[in-house]
């Protein structure tokens, strides 16, 4: 199915005790298991922005290892959708 297939862009920002738990490094490792592009950074009030863009159902597997893994921590998830930029070649922690 096309709708699938498409490639998106989720950005997202996660609220909780998401800084100091080495929840940008598992987020790295879990995308090097998937086919996707984007960065992880702390934001200086203490959330954490996510930018990824992968197919929708590999976005939709990623983002759910990501909750199952750092679930315990988020308090709140909140994306943005739209259609992917392609700019990114890897996934990677920004500083």
């Amino acid at each position: 199915m096309a709708g699938e297939d498409s490639r998106e862009q989720r950005e997202i920002v996660y609220q909780g005790m998401v800084q100091g738990v080495g929840f940008r490094y598992t987020a790295r490792q879990i995308a090097s298991r998937f086919p996707v592009t984007g960065h992880v950074q702390n934001l200086a009030d203490g959330r954490v922005h996510m930018v990824v863009e992968g197919s929708r159902a590999t976005l939709d597997r990623f983002l759910a290892a990501v909750q199952a893994e750092m679930g315990h921590c988020i308090e709140d998830a909140t994306p943005t959708i739209r259609p992917a930029t392609g700019e990114f070649r890897q996934f990677g922690v920004r500083y």
